[in-house]
């Protein structure tokens, strides 16, 4: 404690910094906590057994085929954009030349989606998936266009993980007779497969609480949808029990689901990831 003390006095900016960072912290977790409580004070006393009835009706407004089609949209928009972000991004640091005009290219278009509105992402997605491919409203129309938006946050993160493990490891794999390949998928992806799976996490949160982009494309038909069919997710359920004022108690029970699922499966995956991370080391 008195070497802390004599180097604050020694530079009294890191204990600027110090308490600042302190004061981020709590702000943060506050900001957490009073999110958190108040969806669950104003949501938990609506859960009821109706809100997840077999099948909707105004009644009932039951929410489970839009959680149906939540899980539905989110596993096909991450079967799509998943492999496209993780090889885009081995190819970015494991393959592509460094000064490479092509894949300046790659990054800049990257920053640039990341930074787009997601309503401009639904209107993409309604003239091109929905008009010009005529796949109409529909879950596909709503996956692919979700597909395009966490694709740069899923490059990003992937390609920061892999940037994360030592050329050391590298090095000493080439070292041993590995190819380029064998190094990639044996050596490198491992003790990456944590920052690689943050990013998947990410998109995740981001698939789930879509609203705008879905409206376009997916449409707000309360029933279970195929791909080719149209249909709501959480979101746009709460999105719309809100939107026509009548049923607002049922759309703060439907934000309680909604958080509850992000943080289970974020919390599975945070789990898996730590697991890969240990088998990998």
């Amino acid at each position: 404690m008195s070497d802390r003390m004599k180097t604050y006095k020694t530079h009294p900016m890191s204990l600027v910094f110090n308490i600042l960072t302190k004061i981020a912290v709590v702000l943060t977790i506050s900001v957490f906590v009073l999110i958190v409580g108040y969806v669950v004070i104003k949501g938990v006393p609506y859960l009821k057994p109706s809100l997840f009835a077999k099948t909707y009706t105004t009644e009932n407004v039951s929410m489970l085929p839009a959680i149906v089609n939540t899980f539905e949209i989110l596993l096909v928009s991450l079967a799509i954009a998943a492999p496209l972000g993780i090889f885009c991004a081995i190819y970015l640091v494991e393959y592509a030349k460094k000064g490479n005009k092509f894949v300046r290219v790659i990054r800049l278009t990257t920053e640039t989606l990341s930074g787009i509105p997601s309503i401009v992402y639904g209107l993409f997605g309604n003239m091109f998936f929905v008009l010009a491919l005529n796949w109409k409203l529909s879950m596909l129309s709503g996956a692919c266009t979700l597909a395009i938006m966490v694709l740069p946050l899923i490059i990003r993160s992937t390609e920061e993980a892999l940037k994360s493990v030592d050329d050391s490891f590298r090095e000493g794999s080439y070292g041993l007779g590995a190819g380029k390949l064998r190094t990639i998928f044996v050596i490198v992806l491992p003790p990456a497969i944590s920052g690689i799976l943050s990013g998947v996490i990410l998109a995740m949160g981001r698939i789930f609480g879509e609203t705008a982009a879905l409206i376009y494309t997916a449409g707000t038909i309360a029933k279970y949808a195929g791909l080719t069919d149209s249909g709501r997710t959480l979101s746009i359920h709460m999105y719309s029990l809100s939107n026509e004022g009548l049923y607002m108690n049922e759309a703060s029970a439907t934000a309680v689901v909604l958080l509850a699922v992000v943080l289970l499966l974020n919390g599975l995956a945070s789990l898996v990831a730590r697991k890969l991370s240990k088998g990998g080391n």
